[in-house]
């Protein structure tokens, strides 16, 4: 009867199971047209080729540069039956791999669309997910790829450690110097970092503005003109090198009055604090108690030798009489602030009637200026597109690449892949954790928001304590292993953490030891026995602290010292 019931639940999980996946929405590849489009199928390997790319190392050998390992899977949360990703499989790792074009894209003439998703499917943490865009002529240096391979534009989010942004940076060529210089986006989006798939996309418009959206919504717009830093056309006239700041040029605003005198009555030397000349010892004050006595309760050890350990002295402690009182020992009167006090005396400060204002250099017409009202059409031709990378994030997953001209079709492919899966997605992980939501999913920086960045990780650690720590604490050491700096400024409450837990640890050790070293201390022989104090002992200051009136502190004063060994033993 049993092993019925078990085979019905069985049977039942079973069909539940299968019911769901027949649920599953299936992969079918767009046929939208594009001169690039890429959703990972069988084939993906004839058009895609991992960086063999290698660098000299210390010694003059050469190493492979891209050890990161490529691989088209299914998500580790699969929600669309057949659906694969182009995955950065390791963390603390550089990974490079390109894909060529049929033909060189030109978008002089047409816009330039950039569509693709991201998803990082163990959280953010120190790893970019941006893309390149080759100049066209890579095509022949597949394997060589590389973070030199000329590019046209990069784009995409970068979890920048700290911090996120999505990155638009183009490269211009100076027109009359021939070279080419990065123009990065002034104030770029910051992208939502979670472990969902997001979609990024980029327009770039002949007429010089572009469009940078988030999941189909516009999140950055402008010039190529206006909003880049440096400008595209550098400025008509520069500082003079040659000019210099003539010696006699005073650019002091104020100086030291050249009048003023020190005050007769003005003492430099007068002390911050003078004893408290109207200050009484308290009533009920003993003068002539110590502030420790002889314990009374302490007694010699049996096993005590007086011959061979030397003469015991029985442990002191605090004198119970002076818990009753206001104070034990000879009193001293406190002190008070000086009401003479005035401290060093400086001449105030005037407006300075020599102050010529700020220098600067005159300006003169920079060799360099040029004019490109048009860099939209002066951008070359682009062969392919390469994603190099390096990250502390394992299986960052790339799909439904777009580049092409339409936004309207880019529109379109993102609602047969993206508007499906990312409802899909959003419902498993709240199936699979209902106390989630999109809020908490978002990796939120310390610098953006300090509330939401201790609630979040407050969250995190309530969950899972062990599996939380764990986890910062090898990735801080996989990171340190790279770059300690790096580590400690992007992890400083794991790097804090795990000192003060060496620190404690060593302490530990250190204490133990000391016990142990302490334990065996010399043996001081006597040659007769004796219970009045040796000679060391009667050269020991037996002066005790002071306190103050009122009993509100103690000045610093040596006290007796037993050289003895304690009623608790040896040591």
């Amino acid at each position: 009867m049993r092993r019925a019931v078990f085979s019905l639940l069985f049977a039942l999980a079973a069909a539940s199971a299968s019911a769901e996946d027949s649920n599953k929405p299936v992969f079918k590849p767009t046929e939208i047209k594009a001169p690039f489009i890429e959703q990972f199928t069988d084939d993906w390997a004839d058009r895609w080729t991992p960086s063999e790319a290698t660098k000299k190392t210390p010694v003059g050998g050469e190493t492979f540069s891209y050890v990161g390992k490529w691989e088209v899977e299914e998500p580790l949360t699969p929600v669309i039956d057949g659906d694969k990703g182009l995955v950065a499989k390791n963390k603390a790792a550089h990974h490079a791999i390109s894909s060529t074009f049929a033909k060189p894209i030109d978008f002089k003439d047409k816009p330039l669309v950039v569509q693709y998703e991201v998803k990082y499917q163990k959280g953010g943490n120190c790893g970019g997910g941006y893309v390149k865009l080759l100049e066209d002529g890579f095509q022949k240096s597949g394997e060589a790829f590389q973070d030199k391979t000329p590019w046209v534009v990069m784009f995409g989010p970068d979890l920048t450690c700290p911090g996120t942004k999505v990155h638009f940076i183009f490269r211009h060529k100076n027109p009359k110097t021939g070279e080419f210089e990065e123009k990065h986006l002034k104030v770029p989006p910051k992208p939502t970092i979670e472990k969902l798939t997001n979609l990024y996309a980029l327009v770039v418009n002949p007429n010089n503005t572009f469009q940078v959206l988030f999941n189909g919504e516009s999140v950055s717009t402008g010039s190529l003109l206006e909003d880049f830093e440096p400008p595209v056309n550098p400025p008509k006239e520069i500082d003079d090198p040659k000019d210099k700041k003539p010696e006699t040029w005073v650019d002091e605003k104020k100086i030291a009055d050249p009048d003023a005198k020190k005050p007769d009555d003005w003492d430099e030397d007068a002390p911050y604090e003078i004893v408290d000349t109207d200050a009484k010892k308290p009533d009920g004050w003993l003068d002539d108690e110590p502030l420790t006595v002889p314990d009374p309760d302490a007694e010699k050890p049996e096993e005590w030798d007086d011959e061979e350990d030397g003469d015991w002295i029985a442990p002191t402690v605090a004198n119970p009489k002076c818990s009753d009182a206001p104070g034990c020992g000879p009193w001293k009167p406190p002190y008070k602030a000086n009401p003479d006090y005035k401290g060093k005396w400086y001449a105030p400060m005037i407006d300075n009637p020599a102050y010529k204002g700020e220098w600067s250099p005159r300006k003169i017409r920079n060799p360099n200026y040029f004019e490109d009202l048009k860099p939209a059409k002066s951008l070359k031709k682009i062969g392919g597109i390469g994603i190099e990378l390096w990250t502390m994030t394992e299986d960052i997953l790339f799909d439904n690449i777009y580049i092409g001209h339409s936004v309207e079709d880019a529109k379109a492919f993102a609602a047969e892949t993206f508007d499906i899966k990312k409802p899909l997605e959003s419902a498993a992980a709240k199936a699979s954790d209902p106390l989630d939501d999109d809020e908490d999913m978002h990796q939120v920086s310390f610098k953006d928001d300090p509330i939401a960045f201790f609630r979040q990780k407050l969250s995190m650690l309530t969950a899972d304590p062990v599996d939380f720590i764990r986890q910062k604490i090898f990735t801080f050491i996989d990171l340190a292993k790279i770059d300690p700096v790096l580590a400690f400024k992007t992890h400083p409450e794991t790097g804090v953490g795990l000192v003060g837990v060496l620190l404690t640890f060593f302490g530990m050790l250190g204490a133990l030891f000391g016990v142990v070293g302490a334990s065996q201390t010399p043996i001081t022989k006597s040659s007769k026995k004796t219970d009045t104090p040796t000679p060391d002992d009667k050269n020991v200051s037996d002066s005790t602290p002071v306190a103050q009136a009122g009993g509100s502190g103690m000045t610093d004063a040596p006290v007796k010292k037993r050289t003895g060994k304690s009623a608790s033993g040896r040591g």
